[in-house]
């Protein structure tokens, strides 16, 4: 059951991150420059509130240097490419387990 939700969940971030690429290269091709939609301009277009909630939450539990290095560096990424690497990674959580070798299923 959890598999399938894995898999459900990568399945709908790759189709999101494939949107996105679609998204960003009609804007290359009708403007002829190259724009690509960062996360954090998403992000304040989609609530804005919660990113400043985020950095909060970050910047004071202690951790100062996961919000800079870290977040930062996811925020400033294309958004196709962040939903992209976490949809393969929830597919390769929801594989089926590889069958042993040499062993009789009964």
């Amino acid at each position: 059951m959890i598999r399938f939700l894995f898999r459900s969940l990568g399945l709908l971030l790759v189709a999101a991150a494939f949107i996105f690429g679609v998204y960003d290269g009609m804007k290359w091709i009708a403007d002829r420059i190259l724009v690509v939609t960062r996360v954090d301009a998403f992000w304040n277009t989609v609530h804005a509130a919660s990113l400043q909630d985020l950095q909060g939450l970050i910047a004071g539990s202690g951790w100062p240097w996961l919000w800079d290095p870290v977040a930062l560096t996811v925020l400033r990424a294309p958004v196709w490419a962040v939903l992209g690497v976490l949809g393969v990674l929830f597919l390769l959580l929801g594989r089926k387990p590889r069958p042993l070798i040499g062993y009789a299923r009964s």
